[in-house]
């Protein structure tokens, strides 16, 4: 979201917008999701996200992105039906990037199984993922959305999975093996296990790496920490994304450039990284 744009709808709701509404560094995952909560609230009619979803293309346009995808999860967005919340953001990209539909863990698999009917439908929704964070109160685990994920595969829709952010890295293993993940989000925790680098390797399995909400949620200690460029020299497709642009205060343009900090990592490497990134976006 645009700060121009957060401004304007906070002052149009009456509301003030928190002072430490940015990620900080090493603030942890669950302080960091719950940032999303208060720009969450400001964009719930179609109105609002499909002028979102443009000015997002036409910032990303500005920064020179060339090949660009959306997630968001439609089912928070209640000021409308989802099939309205959805087709409003597909108005507001106008055909500049692809939507990705995104459940939340812990949500019950009818959710991801309803974003699947929603993309069957819409060329427009070229993926779905799981976002957010497992909790042990959770009744569903990771395994447990393999139905959504399966149906997916076999319709020809993208499917990506955020696992192994600083947690185990089985996460990873799952979301490949019972998921039939095309892409794994963060995955921080990769290298723990060398069978898990051979399987993704031979699954041509990307990860979508984002050095800087990385840091900011204390799963690495640094950026330079970051280990894209080990991933990138054993062979693992791996690319380089913001996560998101203004909690994060970053742009992607800025994110590649910091990438360039990472321990071990060349111009060679980061060009890798991100030719990985085009030949792994979700087209229907």
């Amino acid at each position: 979201m645009r700060a121009a744009t957060l401004s304007e709808l906070a002052r149009a709701s009456g509301r003030a917008i928190p002072a430490d509404l940015p990620f900080a560094p090493g603030m942890g995952l669950a302080a960091a999701l719950a940032k999303f909560e208060f720009t969450l609230s400001l964009m719930q009619t179609p109105e609002v996200v499909a002028r979102i979803a443009s000015e997002i293309c036409e910032d990303a346009a500005l920064d020179g992105v060339s090949t660009l995808e959306i997630r968001f999860a439609p089912q928070l967005h209640r000021g409308a039906p989802q099939d309205v919340i959805v087709d409003a953001a597909l108005d507001g990209t106008g055909g500049r990037a692809g939507l990705i539909l995104c459940g939340l863990y812990g949500e019950p698999p009818s959710v991801l199984q309803g974003h699947v009917d929603l993309a069957r439908r819409r060329p427009g929704v070229v993926g779905i993922d799981l976002a957010g964070g497992p909790s042990g109160a959770h009744a569903f685990g990771l395994a447990d959305y393999r139905g959504p994920y399966q149906r997916a595969a076999a319709l020809g829709i993208g499917r990506t999975v955020h696992a192994g952010e600083g947690r185990p890295c089985q996460e990873i293993r799952t979301a490949v093996e019972v998921l039939r993940a095309d892409r794994v989000g963060h995955g921080t925790t990769l290298l723990d296990d060398p069978s898990l680098v051979e399987l993704l390797i031979t699954r041509g399995v990307t990860i979508e790496a984002c050095p800087t909400s990385n840091m900011q949620t204390g799963v690495i200690q640094s950026i330079a920490a970051h280990p894209l460029a080990q991933w990138l020299k054993l062979g693992v497709r791996a690319c380089i994304n913001t996560d998101n642009t203004y909690l994060s205060q970053v742009s992607a343009s800025e994110e590649h450039r910091r990438a360039l900090e990472i321990e071990g990592m060349t111009p060679e490497l980061a060009a890798r990284a991100n030719a990985y990134g085009h030949a792994a976006h979700f087209s229907r």
